[in-house]
């Protein structure tokens, strides 16, 4: 089977190009299921109840965040009544929502993790490599085999290692939060597909999907300033693997990244 993962959907722009393109990804890449991260999507800070409602409509299978989770108030009351949205699982066990989904398909259950990381990381949560093991075991345990994890991490050092921690456990584990693509897609030794960073989807011309004048004003000056998202074309990054249903291994990776021309933008 093939899963399709978009990273960090920033502001208007990011998801409104999701939306439109979706359909269209899936059809040229024969995607068979589908998982962004959403957690800026949300005028770059977080996620509301009717932006996921329109992810959900435009074919995402599962939605994951990350820090900013909790930057729209009224996620609260809808994140424990819809369980393909998640939450990292390492926040703690009273937190509402779920850090872990199971969906079942014509392939299997497949099994999507979120977890977030705690080096240069706010707030700091349980250790998500203790946590994440404990899940994985569980899953393997009730018979999973495809297992799927969003490691929204600040460093490349936490995410690789996260990596390695999980090879052989899961079929992929592939990193956000830093709006960056990285260059280091490849099949781990004991078969899980990896990719640091999966990058954004959000304004071409930006810093991290937030408008170049505000933010090198703010590193020039040091003062307070508003980073509204920035305008202009979109690139979408990601991930596209493929994985064995039998063995759960992963059998190609490779990134997704694709800068929308006029026409597709609209």
């Amino acid at each position: 089977m093939r899963i399709l993962f978009l990273g960090d959907i920033v502001g208007e722009p990011g998801r409104k190009a999701v939306i439109k393109q979706l359909t269209h990804i899936k059809r040229k890449h024969s995607i068979d299921f589908s998982i962004v991260n959403g957690e800026n999507s949300a005028g770059g800070r977080g996620i509301t109840p009717k932006i996921a409602k329109e992810l959900f409509a435009a074919g995402v299978n599962v939605i994951t965040t990350g820090d900013h989770v909790w930057d729209q108030r009224e996620l609260l009351d809808y994140l424990p009544t819809q369980p393909k949205l998640l939450r990292p699982i390492n926040y703690p066990p009273e937190t509402p929502g779920n850090g872990s989904v199971v969906v079942e398909t014509e392939f299997g259950s497949i099994a999507v993790l979120n977890a977030q990381g705690r080096t240069f990381m706010n707030p700091p949560l349980e250790n998500p490599f203790t946590i994440v093991e404990t899940e994985v075991n569980r899953l393997t345990e009730d018979g999973v085999k495809i297992i799927f994890l969003d490691f929204h991490a600040e460093t490349t050092s936490e995410s690789i290692a996260m990596g390695f921690h999980l090879d052989g456990k899961v079929s992929a584990v592939v990193g956000t939060h830093t709006h960056v693509q990285t260059a280091d897609e490849r099949i781990l030794p004991q078969g899980t597909a990896h990719l640091t960073d999966a990058g954004m989807c959000g304004p071409e011309i930006s810093v991290l999907g937030r408008n170049v004048e505000s933010v090198v004003f703010r590193f020039k000056s040091g003062l307070p300033t508003r980073f509204p998202v920035a305008k202009g074309p979109v690139r979408l990054c990601g991930m596209i693997v493929d994985i064995d249903p039998d063995t759960g291994r992963a059998t190609h990776v490779e990134r997704y990244n694709h800068l929308l021309s006029p026409s597709e933008m609209g």
